[in-house]
């Protein structure tokens, strides 16, 4: 299992657009993915529950992938918030 925490920098916050990307590329791996923020943990590959975090400036996520391609989906993942300029690893 790989788990990584960023800290949300857009003003707009994990918005509709972004998080479309972010399942997108998830929804390409065999690998459990979730996203964690304020203790909830929703699957990743859902738009809906990836919406229903309600994640704003300033918050803090972390993705955590478990499975056969963890690597390459934690490498995507992260490409992706440094392409969206969504967030920061901290």
């Amino acid at each position: 299992m790989i788990r990584k925490t960023y800290r949300i920098i857009s003003e707009n916050g994990l918005h509709a657009r972004p998080a479309t990307v972010l399942v997108n590329s998830a929804v390409k791996f065999k690998s459990d993915a979730f996203i964690i923020h304020n203790g909830k943990k929703v699957d990743l590959k859902s738009i809906m529950g990836v919406m229903s975090l309600g994640i704003y400036c300033g918050d803090t996520v972390t993705f955590e992938i478990d499975g056969e391609d963890e690597v390459e989906c934690m490498k995507k993942i992260n490409e992706m918030m440094f392409t969206l300029k969504m967030g920061k690893e901290i």
